[in-house]
């Protein structure tokens, strides 16, 4: 496993409330740990447990009510300021990869074309050689022309894998990567993903309720009542 020489992720305090009526909810409460470079770390506990909220903070896809947060040893959060919008939306783009419950693919668009919607603004050279190599390593190359409706659930979880991949992220954040998925295809979807970790150096964090994933990270927290616990 690589150490923390590269990116990595410091979580100091990070904290998210919201108001209902006069009371003060604490979807997440004074969390901090670090993740560096290369680990694939999961997150258990029951709903409500804080797990995606801070997925989410940690993507830097919503923002702590207080707290920081480090990426490479620079401020995202701190101090009472955020980064500006544009810069955060470079670090969305170039740094993270993610993947969802939900795949979230384009009805309308083939496999291939989904897979490239990320950098559809802004095309690189080689980008086409991009998506079939990753379609080809995903097993899916001869499914590229396939709309979404065409193919099955696990298989549109590898489109949703390789679109998360196109933009060569550093660090790949799964919310419930086989939530709608039933045990074989789970187990397939766990085993790209430590495939992934393993051969590739990618830093996974991961939210997951299936102990069996869990499991295939090298590191397991526990989150419950908005706080996190090393297992």
């Amino acid at each position: 496993m690589t150490q923390s020489n590269g990116i990595s992720l410091e979580a100091r305090g990070l904290t998210r409330a919201y108001r209902r009526g006069s009371e003060e909810i604490r979807a997440l409460d004074e969390v901090s740990l670090t993740i560096r470079r290369g680990e694939f770390v999961s997150f258990m506990g029951p709903s409500g447990s804080g797990k995606t909220t801070l997925i989410n903070l940690l993507g830097c896809l919503d923002n702590p009510s207080s707290g920081e947060l480090d990426l490479a040893g620079k401020s995202i959060f701190g101090g009472g300021k955020i980064l500006g919008e544009r810069e955060l939306t470079r670090i969305r783009r170039e740094v993270f990869g993610y993947i969802f419950q939900n795949f979230y693919l384009i009805p309308t668009l083939t496999v291939r074309e989904n897979v490239a919607l990320p950098l559809a603004f802004y095309m690189k050279p080689g980008v086409e050689e991009e998506v079939d190599r990753l379609l080809g390593i995903l097993g899916m190359d001869h499914r590229k022309n396939h709309l979404p409706g065409q193919i099955s659930g696990g298989e549109m979880q590898r489109v949703a894998i390789a679109r998360a991949l196109v933009n060569r992220p550093e660090i790949l954040l799964a919310d419930e990567p086989t939530g709608n998925l039933d045990t074989k295809r789970s187990g397939e979807i766990g085993e790209i993903l430590q495939d992934l970790n393993t051969n590739t150096g990618l830093t996974i964090i991961m939210v997951t309720h299936n102990p069996g994933l869990a499991r295939l990270g090298g590191r397991l927290i526990e989150m419950r009542d908005g706080q996190a616990y090393e297992a």
